[in-house]
């Protein structure tokens, strides 16, 4: 194994890592809008806030240790996305910008007003839209190269269908993630008012994620059929991924182990995010820009490698005990105080 694979294999492990927990947070975020708006707070707004509280201060660490990593293993992207990306990634800051003073409204703000939370709420729908568009730039098609660097074609990047179905995937996936976990919250919690409603949110959320899904497929057909004919060979990981699904579908239906549902749903999505990236090798923007043409030097990269493997020593015995602590402490998920506090 390259010293190029194990660099962009531990950057796609912080990816999914980010993904799995930032979605959380902002289907959360986005749920405990919905409930005030249709006025079902009294049901899950007090639940939601309990895991918020602990959590949403790590959340992006994920996602930091991802864009440091990718400019420090691969130089050259910041040449190719830096430009192209100024507008989403810039309205995505702009948005994490407002949650996090969300936080601070919510804290020290009394009374805490229905507009800060409504904020919060919409963009926990935005910000994974806006960086989204990530991927369906890597795709190629959308940026050309002139004597002042690479240009984005805003009309056709809008007007493609495969933006579009990311786009929905995004949205329908954090909300399906976070709805499957939360109803594993709420159970736990022995809220079970809040365990139904979460639970139904959980199965309309997860149709249009294998939908979107399946035409994300479709549409590379058309679109990059060296990317299509890649994702054919993994057919295998796919193909596992949704026999994973179906066992969260069917545990979540038939009201049973939601907690071993929602370890079937972060398999689901580990194969499902590996199988896209390994069908993507070894382009990190088409046909422009490969992992070997951009990698940074050998010592370079053994530093940062060495680097990352111990940010994950030190997050992943974090997060744990933050499970262990507070999230999944009887008392404080009742809403009883904590003992360890």
């Amino acid at each position: 194994m390259t010293l190029q694979v194990i660099g962009i294999s531990v950057l796609w492990l912080f990816l999914f890592g980010y993904v799995i927990v930032a979605s959380i947070d902002f289907g959360a975020g986005f749920f405990n809008a919905y409930s005030i708006l249709k006025h079902k707070e009294h049901i899950l707004t007090k639940l939601i806030q309990r895991y918020l509280s602990p959590v949403w201060e790590v959340t992006n660490v994920f996602l930091v240790f991802f864009f440091v990593g990718m400019i420090g293993f691969f130089p050259k992207t910041a040449f190719y996305y830096g430009t192209t990306l100024l507008i989403p990634a810039s309205l995505a800051i702009i948005l994490i910008a407002i949650r996090g003073s969300y936080y601070a409204f919510a804290t020290y703000g009394k009374p805490q007003k229905k507009t800060y939370t409504m904020l919060y709420g919409l963009t926990g729908l935005f910000i994974p839209a806006s960086l989204s568009i990530v991927l369906t730039i890597s795709e190629g098609g959308f940026v050309t190269i002139n004597s002042s660097g690479p240009i984005l074609n805003y009309v056709d990047l809008f007007t493609n269908p495969l933006t579009w179905s990311i786009v929905i995937l995004s949205l329908s996936a954090v909300l399906y993630i976070s709805a499957v976990f939360l109803t594993w919250y709420a159970y736990y919690a022995q809220d079970h008012k809040a365990t139904e409603l979460l639970r139904k949110y959980a199965l309309v959320s997860a149709f249009p994620t294998i939908v979107t899904a399946s035409g994300i497929i479709f549409e590379l057909r058309s679109h990059n059929s060296v990317h299509y004919e890649r994702l054919l060979d993994l057919w295998w990981m796919f193909g596992l991924s949704f026999f994973l699904f179906i066992g969260t579908v069917f545990l979540l239906w038939k009201r049973k182990a939601f907690g071993i549902a929602f370890g079937l749903l972060v398999g689901q999505f580990f194969l499902a995010f590996f199988g896209y990236g390994a069908s993507h090798y070894p382009y990190l923007m088409y046909p422009y820009l490969t992992m070997y043409d951009s990698f940074t030097n050998d010592t370079m990269a053994i530093a940062l490698i060495i680097a990352f493997i111990a940010g994950l020593g030190l997050l992943i015995p974090s997060l744990y005990l933050l499970l262990k602590l507070f999230l999944f402490d009887k008392g404080y998920v009742q809403g009883k105080g904590n003992n360890h506090a």
